[in-house]
């Protein structure tokens, strides 16, 4: 690279740059997590997790800068706490990423207050359905397809994030034209169940079972042509973190940037 930054400099001129929309603003879990600032970097990878698996792919690519959508203690809010010093596997990932010198940086929210929200957008093109936008909101987009059955649309879903199921509650002869697109854990009722009474259908990552699910239950039952997609978490938000890799790189040529994919981690047995 024709100039050094350090992993500080590279986050502020090009993660969060001051002319983001609301990238900065108000309480945020957004921030190094492990690792020091002022470390030089010799390559970046975005991730939607910082797994031990991830993080082992980062190093074997020369990076040192990982920077991951969620925390890297298994829980939203830090965690650690109640960890250190007491849990083997938090004790020896922090050891690791310690050892291979990582910088871990933490970027959740700023990705979401982003207009459109950067991770959201992500699925949308991952889908490839950027043409068929009617509305861009702050908990989802809405598209709006030629009409297909329930089946044809999970077909589609596995078919284009590569996913080994997706998980439905619905008639799956049921025409879908109407998409509601979410992201992440906003599958619950209170973001989910308002789009659906507007659209045929909500994909999401994931949400509380007994809320959306039992909702579309009831609506089957009453005569009511409603269905609901879980395609996971991860699945839902890998592509904003692929799209945020391409953006940085664009942004900073001179440092090498590469997203990083996790391994599936339920199976169905």
């Amino acid at each position: 690279m024709s100039r050094s930054v350090t992993a500080g400099q590279f986050i502020e001129r090009y993660v969060q740059p001051p002319t983001s929309s609301g990238a900065g603003s108000g309480a945020t879990v957004d921030g190094f997590v492990a690792g020091a600032p002022n470390t030089i970097v010799t390559g970046v990878v975005t991730a939607f997790l910082a797994s031990q698996a991830v993080l082992e792919q980062a190093v074997a690519l020369g990076a040192n800068l990982v920077i991951t959508h969620e925390g890297i203690d298994y829980s939203h809010h830090s965690n650690a706490s109640l960890l250190r010093d007491e849990d083997p596997v938090w004790s020896a990932k922090q050891a690791w990423i310690a050892g291979a010198g990582l910088v871990v940086y933490r970027y959740h929210d700023g990705m979401h207050r982003r207009r459109p929200d950067e991770i959201a957008a992500g699925l949308v093109e991952a889908l490839g359905w950027e043409s068929c936008v009617e509305d861009i909101r702050p908990e989802a987009s809405i598209v709006r397809l030629p009409p297909f059955e329930l089946r044809s649309l999970a077909a589609l879903l596995k078919e284009k994030l590569s996913l080994p199921y997706v998980r439905v509650a619905g008639d799956p002869d049921a025409p879908c034209a109407r998409i509601g697109v979410t992201v992440g854990y906003r599958g619950g009722g209170a973001a989910a169940i308002p789009l659906l009474r507007e659209v045929d259908a909500v994909v999401a990552g994931e949400g509380p079972e007994w809320e959306t699910p039992e909702y579309v239950s009831d609506a089957l039952h009453q005569g009511r042509k409603k269905a609901f997609l879980l395609i996971g978490h991860a699945a839902s938000e890998e592509p904003g973190m692929r799209r945020l890799a391409a953006r940085l790189q664009a942004a900073c040529p001179d440092v090498p940037v590469r997203f990083a994919s996790g391994r599936q981690t339920l199976q169905l047995l």
